[in-house]
């Protein structure tokens, strides 16, 4: 099994190195796993920030409420061809690193939104609802959709609602999102999700499934929505970037796999600024659909992939095997991103951390 250690010659210092090194290395040697405690699991990264400009006048609050976990696991693919589908839009305190809370706005009162999953011919028609307990107008843009921009995605006020039907032509893994003005501080702010779309007669049957949806946090104050200029930065440096809207939840919370399965995860990069290079460490991808190009399994000359790099709104299907028994980072392959909170660990069988190997043994 791979040793975390390494994550130190790779990142080259500062505080990725120290967060990877912390996280990552006290799962492995300290026994961390998926029947942990919350005493032993892995610190958030923003532990780590004292000496960061962009988080300093951020405190963490012992007082927070602890985060919740997000099940990775991906839907099933929605059985008939019409899916009548409610989103209501919600403005809600949630904890998105342990001790810092913002005041999120969400679809389905969740962030990332709902994952959504249909088959090319199918029929989507969403009533989004805008409650009067809300604040502002909200609207949704599905990726998935040929629609007018001034139709469905036009806003709506609280107390308002909207249909939005759209038949599903293209398969892929797709965005949906607010596009209210600014639509940054709206994406920013929690208003995203993934919808995946599956081409005719669905895809071919795996061990297991999961969807993960790469994003960043701008933190304002506690208890208050994101900074949007440090969102409109144009040189974005996020506070956090994350997988299913917590920091570090899956290297607190590893996801368990059996060993040799195939496990396909659906990949999209929610942004909305900073590009992915999504990499599981000590295995290659054998199956990638990024975007409409496919890498298939078997290929003349038995190519694979290390890292599918996406841009913001970008999504992919990947596949892969665990063919030893251990613990394996997820990361963004952008390393300066993996100590604030772009990282988990699939657990592939029991684990066993205590038999990590010494740093030089680790080969990529």
């Amino acid at each position: 099994m791979h040793s975390a250690y390494w994550y130190s010659g790779l990142v080259g210092g500062g505080l990725s190195a120290f967060v990877s090194l912390v996280v990552v290395g006290s799962l492995i040697v300290g026994g961390a796993g998926a029947g942990s405690s919350d005493a032993d699991a892995a610190p958030a990264a923003l532990d780590a920030h004292a000496g960061d400009p962009a988080v300093q006048a951020i405190e963490a609050d012992p007082e927070a409420p602890p985060y919740v976990l997000r099940d990775p696991t991906a839907p099933p693919r929605a059985s008939g061809e019409l899916h009548e589908i409610e989103l209501v839009m919600t403005e809600r305190p949630m904890t998105v690193a342990d001790g810092f809370a913002q005041l999120v706005w969400t679809f389905g009162d969740e962030v990332p939104g709902p994952v959504l999953r249909v088959t090319v011919g199918d029929r989507i028609r969403v009533t989004l609802r805008n409650p009067d307990t809300n604040t502002l107008p909200h609207s949704i843009d599905f990726h998935a959709s040929l629609v007018a921009w001034n139709d469905e995605m036009r806003s709506i006020e609280p107390g308002e609602e909207l249909v939005y039907e759209f038949e599903a032509k293209y398969a892929g893994v797709f965005m949906y999102h607010c596009g209210t003005s600014p639509a940054l501080m709206h994406i920013a702010n929690g208003m995203y999700g993934m919808i995946i779309v599956e081409p005719p007669g669905g895809l071919p049957p795996v061990d297991h499934e999961f969807a993960l949806v790469q994003s960043e946090w701008y933190l304002g104050a506690q208890g208050a929505t994101i900074d949007l200029e440090k969102a409109a930065s144009a040189t974005p440096a996020p506070d956090l970037v994350v997988f299913n809207g917590v920091a570090n939840q899956y290297a607190d919370h590893p996801i368990e796999v059996p060993v040799g399965e195939t496990v396909r995860v659906f990949v999209l990069n929610a942004g909305p600024s900073v590009d992915s290079s999504f990499h599981v460490v000590g295995t290659i991808f054998h199956e990638v659909i990024r975007e409409g190009i496919h890498l298939r399994e078997g290929n003349d000359g038995n190519w694979g992939s290390q890292a599918v790099d996406l841009s913001p709104a970008q999504g992919a299907i990947i596949e892969m095997r665990f063919d030893e028994e251990g613990l394996y980072p997820i990361v963004t392959h952008a390393f300066n991103f993996v100590g604030r909170g772009a990282l988990g660990l699939f657990q592939a069988g029991d684990g066993d951390p205590g038999t990590a190997t010494e740093p030089g043994d680790a080969t990529h």
